[in-house]
This record gives structure tokens, sequence and C-alpha cells, in this order.
């Protein structure tokens, strides 16, 4: 399955505004050094499971450009309609992010969703309910992983809530959830130790998951995780 790479940068904006790299120090990496730095782990953006964590996402850049890899090798190896969409589901679970600026995480979460709805309808361009629970899943999957947050502090800017990823774990065509706080992730990892995000083989730690229960969930299904099981 082959498709067409779309643009990485858009309007190839390094900057929005001087107020915002006044106040925040927000300029946004070039398209050719998006591309030099992730040539560096070009097996591990090459590899679908292999979790990524921008903890300045803004706009996206990096986590574009990685879910463009991530996708093309999909094309390679799918041979079927479930194979597409659930790997390609994979690759969109595998992808956070964190940003201080709400604009920025929802341009994230748009840009991250037109990249997959753009591939996925170049394969299968016929509306369909099946494609509408596939396509409301992804959306859902990249509001829990693209979130407005301090990575610093380990919480949302206002400091009333703490940042929670999800954990998304496909068996079979089934997708397991469970919720951690990344303060609760951060907080047995030494400087120079492991790390949840790492899949190069680094010793892992077993972190503590928050108490909600949501079952295994078929994974063109999962925007129906509104409430979890508790």
């Amino acid at each position: 399955m082959k498709h067409t790479e779309p643009g990485l940068m858009g309007d190839n904006r390094q900057i929005k505004s001087k107020e915002r790299v006044s106040a925040h120090g927000e300029v946004f990496t070039a398209e050719r050094e998006v591309d030099a730095m992730l040539d560096l782990v070009k097996q591990e953006t090459e590899r679908i499971d292999s979790r990524f964590l921008e903890p300045a996402c803004g706009t996206g850049n990096f986590l574009a450009r990685i879910l463009q890899r991530k996708l093309a090798v999909v094309d390679d190896t799918a041979h079927s309609r479930p194979e597409y969409e659930l790997q390609a589901l994979v690759a969109v679970t595998s992808l956070y992010g964190i940003d201080i600026l709400p604009d920025n995480v929802e341009e994230c979460r748009e840009r991250l969703y037109d990249t997959v709805q753009d591939a996925y309808r170049q394969h299968f361009p016929l509306p369909d309910p099946h494609t509408d629970d596939y396509l409301r899943s992804v959306r859902y999957v990249l509001g829990r992983n693209i979130l407005w947050g301090d990575a610093l502090t380990l919480r949302t800017p206002d400091g009333a809530q703490a940042i929670v990823f999800s954990e998304w774990s496909a068996v079979g065509y089934d997708i397991q959830r469970r919720d951690f706080t990344l303060d609760e992730l951060m907080r047995n990892r030494p400087l120079e130790g492991p790390n949840l995000f790492s899949d190069l083989g680094d010793e892992a730690f077993i972190p503590t998951p928050l108490p909600a229960h949501y079952p295994l969930t078929r994974y063109n299904q999962l925007y129906r995780h509104e409430q979890p099981d508790l």
C-alpha cells in the first residue's frame, strides 16, 4: 500500500509571532533540521510501536514527521484493511506530546489526524460507518496522547491537574488501555536511568497505573472509552 506523503511543515513557519517568542520562547524547528535529527534514530522512527514523547511539541513538526515515516512502513507491511487500520492506529498510539499553549495542542492534534485521514482515504475512499468509527477512534487517541500541560511541573499550566497519559497495548485486534500520571512515570526514574518511552533495551521500571479499568476494546471502538469501569 503506497500513499503520497503530505507536506511536513505547511507554510514552514518557525515563529507565529514575536510576542509568543518573547513570552514563551516559541520557535519551531525547520523541516531540514527535523529530518536530520530523526535520521539519528531512523530505525526507531520506522518501527510502528516505538514510543516517542515530545515535551514541547508545538504544532507537531517532529510528531507529524515520525507519523509519516511510520505510515510509510504500514504501507509496506499491511496486507488487508484490518491490518492497515490496526497498524496505523498503533503508530498513532505510540506518539505523545505536551505543549503549554492550548492552540498548539489543538493544531498538533488536527495535524496528526489529517495525516492519518489523508493516508487512510487514499486506500479506503468510500465513506461507511466502519470508517467513521475508525477515524473517531484515531481522534480519540490523539485527544488522550497530545495534551495541554507544562512538562516542567508535570501538571496542566494552571496547576489544577496532573498530566495523565494513556498506554495502549494491542492484543490481537483489541486494545488494552491503562492510564498513568506523568509524575508517576517520572518519579522512579533516575536522571540516567530507565525511561518508559525508550524501546532501546533499557532496563525498565514498572510504574503504578491509575485504578480505572478499561476492558479490552476492538481497535475501531476506542472512542467509546468516555467513562472507565471503576
